[in-house]
């Protein structure tokens, strides 16, 4: 079977990663409708979120390095038929536990797939002999994929017939065209043995890489704290307490944080990764504080500041990370090292969600919201004090010696 070309076989993996992650934000618009036909608390409304962020985790520890062994084209595949399968059981659902349901499936596609496609995003820009794209493409496709997923989404919901049903049919058709153009990416990883001890559930990296790995690790929990938020509790918030009860409005909401840091991360490009871990953290902490400001002050124009703001930094956070680790990880290193850091990102997405919607149920979603953001607010300064405190060759940051901090 004749194969895609590097440069065409990049761009068709970098879609699919987009795609991905637009399936997994879609039902953000959609819990508030869902919430209203099958009147579920708060509570309920994070469970539902926080099983899909366990069956990734899960799919990630068990998963995340099998690609290593067997290769990556037939993990991607899989990943899409799973993919398929919690799209068709989001078309059926009638009740809560098809939600439930639904999305423990698409937690087990995702996580197979977040820790597949950037590792194969890096083969194929060094295999074209433009390995810079893979930090830009890791950087930028998940944050565009979250803001494509509730864009899209809320665009449906709002002025479509059958909003429910209609962008899961639209999601299914982008999935079968992913289908056909991963069969058709050439392999980039040789067969090695060690495919089923791989299967043992397990999160590190290697000795080597984990200073830099550290070095990306307080940004990492700020940033996917807050869009663990964001996507979980965002348009509820818009709804209940700032008084916008438009679903579009709602899905923007997640759009204003993850689609500027889409736009950022692909701004920055050019740019060191690992000179952007500071900067990126102060500007999470900024916007961050002036989001909070405006929720307490019932302002949707405040609020909206400071998300953008908060943007900014996720995107250049996301960036920094991911354009950090495409540098450092080795080529049968890659779906570990990527599923070591998606494993960890996942749980400050959906640990702290869950708590905070038991949290919303009990005491309300103004002060839950509060709380919660004062929390990232601080993980975001601690990024920001112990970033002065890396040492910058550690991150893969091509410096002078006498720059280096010890």
């Amino acid at each position: 079977m004749p194969r895609l070309s590097p440069t065409v076989a990049f761009a068709a993996v970098a879609a699919t990663f987009v795609w991905f992650l637009a399936a997994s934000s879609a039902p953000s618009p959609l819990y508030v409708v869902y919430q209203e036909r099958f009147a579920f608390t708060e509570s309920t409304l994070t469970a539902v979120f926080a099983v899909y962020v366990l069956a990734l985790i899960g799919a990630l520890l068990v998963a995340g390095s099998l690609s290593d062994h067997v290769g990556r084209r037939p993990v991607l595949l899989g990943a899409i038929a799973l993919e398929i399968v919690s799209l068709v059981l989001f078309l059926a659902a009638d009740r809560v536990g098809w939600l439930v349901a639904a999305r423990v499936v698409q937690g087990v596609a995702t996580g197979a797939a977040t820790a597949t496609l950037p590792a194969t995003v890096v083969d194929l820009a060094v295999r074209g002999g433009r390995p810079a794209r893979a930090g830009t493409v890791n950087g930028t496709a998940p944050l565009a994929g979250l803001a494509l997923g509730a864009l899209g989404c809320g665009l449906l919901v709002e002025y479509a017939p059958a909003p429910t049903r209609l962008v899961w049919v639209l999601l299914l058709a982008g999935l079968v065209l992913a289908a056909v153009l991963v069969a058709l990416i050439p392999e980039t990883i040789d067969r090695r043995p060690g495919a089923l001890a791989s299967l043992r559930p397990r999160a590190g990296v290697p000795a080597r890489i984990r200073a830099g790995f550290l070095a990306i690790v307080p940004i990492l929990l700020a940033s996917w704290s807050l869009g663990g938020l964001y996507l979980s509790l965002g348009p509820s918030v818009v709804a209940e307490v700032l008084g916008v009860r438009s679903h579009l409005v709602g899905g923007l909401t997640v759009v204003a944080l993850v689609g500027t840091g889409a736009v950022t991360a692909f701004a920055l490009r050019r740019r060191v990764p690992a000179r952007l871990l500071v900067p990126a953290a102060a500007l999470l902490a900024l916007g961050t504080v002036v989001t909070l400001a405006g929720v307490a002050a019932g302002l949707l124009v405040l609020a909206a500041a400071g998300t953008l703001t908060a943007g900014f930094g996720f995107g250049a956070a996301s960036y920094a990370t991911f354009g950090t680790l495409s540098s450092l990880a080795a080529p049968h290193e890659r779906g570990e090292v990527f599923a070591a850091t998606y494993t960890l990102a996942y749980l400050a997405f959906s640990v702290p969600a869950m708590v905070a919607g038991v949290a919303a149920t009990a005491a309300g979603l103004r002060p839950t919201a509060l709380t919660y953001g004062g929390v990232v607010a601080a993980l975001a300064v601690v990024a920001v004090v112990l970033g002065h405190l890396v040492r910058p060759a550690s991150t893969g940051e091509p410096v002078p010696a006498a720059s280096c901090r010890g």
